[in-house]
């Protein structure tokens, strides 16, 4: 379960980065919505299945609560997914 959360955690984190720096940039500079509209919806999937699975790994890795905030907050920041893939999910 270990390595499948860290493939959503790796997909959320571009897929985050893709809406944040290519796709909002092309919607209010070219006013041009289709990839807001393309990778929102896969975004959107992949943070329910980040979150989903983190609380999935607070049992399994007997995470404390501040750790389990921590992992839960990162998905809110750029580049946090790749930092709590770093820090908690690799050995």
């Amino acid at each position: 379960m270990k390595n499948a959360f860290r493939i959503i955690s790796l997909l959320e984190g571009i897929s985050y980065l893709v809406l944040l720096f290519i796709a909002t940039p092309i919607k209010y500079l070219a006013e041009n919505d289709s990839y807001v509209k393309m990778f929102g919806m896969p975004h959107g999937i992949l943070f329910l299945a980040y979150v989903i699975f983190g609380i999935m790994m607070k049992y399994e890795l007997k995470w404390k609560s501040k750790t389990f905030w921590i992992v839960l907050g990162a998905s809110l920041v750029p580049f946090g997914t790749f930092y709590i893939d770093k820090k908690y999910l690799r050995n």
